[in-house]
């Protein structure tokens, strides 16, 4: 006689858990968008499971508690960042190209992902206590600033790069530029008049990321 395994959620909690994956993806997925919307004390597990059809103890079975499903949002979060810059290879190109590509690459995913940049808004708030407790956060993001080191290497080796700057200062240039053109849309855009986001003004901005970088690295 065999003992059967109590699964939390009954039937329809066994039939996820043939796909573990897939529903722990869509979990993320759901709560991603949760969790940019309404920040960390706003968003509601009981939503999240609802939404993807779910109970809450599933949720828990896959993640715990909502302190741990939030930072597997957050470090999901950053490797899709991280991935897109994989999937570029720039290592191949002359520095000039490829210290631009790499500009461009942050301005598409800043632009297409605003719920990453949402959710770096509200980890600030936090102070970034939540990414803190995650070494795989950290670990990611290592590889995005050696990248510069070698294009900045490679610059000034050809003569095309002469100002001397470390390599996290020009990954801060490129994340500010981006990062701000979707966190402060609505309050620029108030002031100013100007949509940041507007597509006719899309590629002169993508274009001044780039310059701006090549500029200021060329030097005095």
């Amino acid at each position: 006689m065999t003992r059967s395994t109590a699964v939390p959620g009954g039937a329809a909690a066994t039939e996820r858990l043939r796909d573990p994956e897939r529903t722990r993806q869509e979990i993320l997925d759901v709560a991603l968008s949760e969790f940019a919307r309404n920040g960390y004390a706003g968003a509601r597990v009981d939503e999240i499971a609802a939404r993807t059809r779910t109970t809450k103890r599933m949720l828990y079975y896959y993640f715990t508690n909502k302190e741990q499903l939030y930072i597997a949002v957050l470090e999901q979060a950053y490797a899709t960042a991280r991935d897109a810059e994989r999937q570029q290879d720039v290592d191949h190109l002359d520095p000039v190209p490829a210290i631009r590509t790499l500009a461009e690459l942050t301005f598409d995913h800043h632009e297409s992902h605003q719920d990453f940049i949402s959710l770096v808004a509200i980890e600030n708030i936090h102070r970034g206590e939540f990414i803190a407790r995650s070494p795989a956060i950290a670990a990611l993001n290592s590889p995005a600033v050696d990248l510069i080191a070698r294009i900045l290497e490679r610059g000034r080796a050809t003569g095309d790069f002469r100002r001397p700057v470390a390599a996290i200062d020009v990954h801060m240039m490129i994340s500010a530029f981006c990062f701000f053109r979707v966190s402060n849309r609505h309050t620029f855009g108030t002031l100013f008049g100007i949509d940041m986001l507007d597509p006719a003004r899309r590629d002169q901005y993508r274009q001044m990321i780039g310059d701006m970088v090549v500029s200021y690295l060329a030097g005095p």
